[in-house]
């Protein structure tokens, strides 16, 4: 089946193709004709969720995800089998989401995955969904699901990482964006994330090291270049805050960033 991770980042969904999505959902395969009652109402169903998967497909295709959720609620209704029953549930979840009903997705992955323990995708959503609602303790538990069912993909240990330190478990964030940069040491994201993990610590020196690889491995990385700045603030380097800052602001895409960038730069 089709089974989908986030694309930019664990707390972003994609979606899939509509060719790979044709081709995974192909028409079921034609059934001897029949006129018991039964099964012509089971070879109805089953084109019916052929269809609406089609559409509902279609629909997150071009972002339009009231449409998506109409047609996965029909699906989840009809209740097909493995694998399409926990597929629809998640594909009904990421609608829900992009329409800000986070706790019907977390019921619907939650559901998805009693139905098919192993699917990962549900799984390293479920975290991110938890973590958007502020449920620490919930992401927590899902992160560590998560990575108990994928124990060598990087969204697992970098979904438990982020609950981790949103949790103040700083010891076991440190842990997994460690062990991240030591897989691949030119992961950047895991860098910043480590060095937020240090600040919290009080160990500047070490956070400060971190956000200085990050931005030498992306150099508009512009949250890394707010939090450079405001190290070298505390640091009383007030100059290099100030490129800093004013880095941030060329390079941040988030208007708020931006102007907060912007606004610190100026004061100093």
């Amino acid at each position: 089946m089709r089974r989908w991770f986030a694309a930019a980042s664990l707390l972003t969904f994609a979606a899939a193709t509509a060719a790979a999505a044709a081709q995974t959902y192909s028409a079921p395969t034609p059934e001897p004709r029949s006129t018991d009652p039964a099964a012509l109402v089971a070879r109805a169903n089953a084109r019916e969720v052929h269809e609406r998967f089609m559409r509902g497909v279609a629909a997150e295709e071009r972002a339009d995800w009231s449409a998506a959720a109409t047609e996965f609620r029909r699906v989840v209704a009809l209740d097909p089998p493995e694998p399409k029953g926990s597929s629809a549930r998640y594909d009904l979840a990421l609608a829900e989401t992009h329409l800000g009903r986070d706790d019907a997705a977390v019921a619907l992955l939650a559901e998805a995955l009693h139905r098919d323990p192993r699917f990962a995708a549900a799984a390293a959503n479920l975290v991110a969904v938890e973590l958007r609602r502020g449920d620490l303790t919930a992401a927590r538990r899902a992160a560590d699901r998560y990575l108990a069912l994928a124990p060598g993909a990087v969204l697992a240990r970098y979904g438990r990482g982020l609950a981790a330190l949103r949790a103040g478990d700083l010891a076991t964030a440190r842990d997994d964006f460690r062990a991240l940069i030591d897989a691949d040491p030119s992961y950047a994201t895991a860098h910043y994330d480590l060095a937020l993990v240090e600040l919290r610590a009080g160990r500047d020196d070490t956070a400060r090291a971190e956000l200085q690889l990050a931005l030498a491995l992306a150099p508009s990385y512009a949250r890394a270049s707010f939090a450079l700045g405001t190290v070298l603030v505390r640091a009383g380097r007030n100059a290099d805050a100030r490129v800093a800052f004013d880095r941030c602001a060329r390079d941040a895409d988030d208007p708020a960033l931006r102007a907060l960038a912007i606004d610190l730069r100026d004061r100093l």
